[in-house]
């Protein structure tokens, strides 16, 4: 498993929200488009990219289902940490 990894992420207020925001990216929107359009992270300037980093770096909900992805995968379903909820893409 890797140590260090790279991914976007669109984070919203509501369960609903990032329901709409995977129905969105089923039909085929763009991920970075998506997440400088609605996410409510700062990241969002950067379509979403988080950047580089390892384990023990991100709240324990957003690491674990992170870590769980394949590169170029997208979260099935919103993760919910104290920020927010989250639809997530492992890039690298």
């Amino acid at each position: 498993m890797a140590d260090r990894i790279r991914a976007s992420h669109i984070l919203v207020d509501k369960h609903s929200q990032a329901l709409q925001v995977l129905e969105r990216l089923g039909k085929g929107e763009d991920f970075a488009t998506l997440a400088a359009e609605v996410s409510t992270c700062p990241s969002r300037r950067k379509g979403g990219d988080l950047g580089e980093f390892g384990r023990g770096m991100m709240v324990r909900e957003f690491e674990k289902a992170v870590f769980a992805l394949q590169k170029g995968e997208t979260t099935k379903d919103p993760v919910k940490t104290e920020f927010g909820y989250h639809v997530i893409k492992r890039t690298a």
